[in-house]
């Protein structure tokens, strides 16, 4: 869906466009300040184009979740609403205009 028309007024019709948005846990924002409090909308298209969209925004952001081939790291998770990805290492998996992708990093310790 490429929006929503919301009223037709007399100057016409006023539409809303969707794009995905981009949430992730705030341990990320100590490596990319760039992204803390702002909404991060990025055009739809395959989870790889998503991380692109974020790295555009934030250099260096896929170095930091993708390995060396391109693959999400072990310690990542991202999900696209409530579903984990499941292509992790091509990121093929698709994101729709009104999805919110969820990149998360397993932390651990005591």
């Amino acid at each position: 869906m490429l929006g929503q028309q919301l009223s037709a007024g007399v100057f016409g019709a006023i539409w809303v466009s969707y794009m995905p948005t981009v949430e992730m846990t705030s341990h990320l924002y100590q490596f990319f300040p760039v992204l803390e409090n702002r909404t991060i909308s990025v055009p739809a298209g395959s989870v790889a184009q998503i991380l692109q969209s974020v790295n555009d925004i934030a250099p260096r952001f896929t170095d930091y979740v993708l390995n060396e081939r391109g693959a999400l790291r072990r310690h990542v998770n991202v999900c696209i609403n409530d579903t984990i990805v499941f292509d992790r290492k091509t990121l093929s998996d698709f994101v729709s205009d009104e999805s919110v992708v969820y990149i998360f990093q397993a932390l651990s310790g005591g």
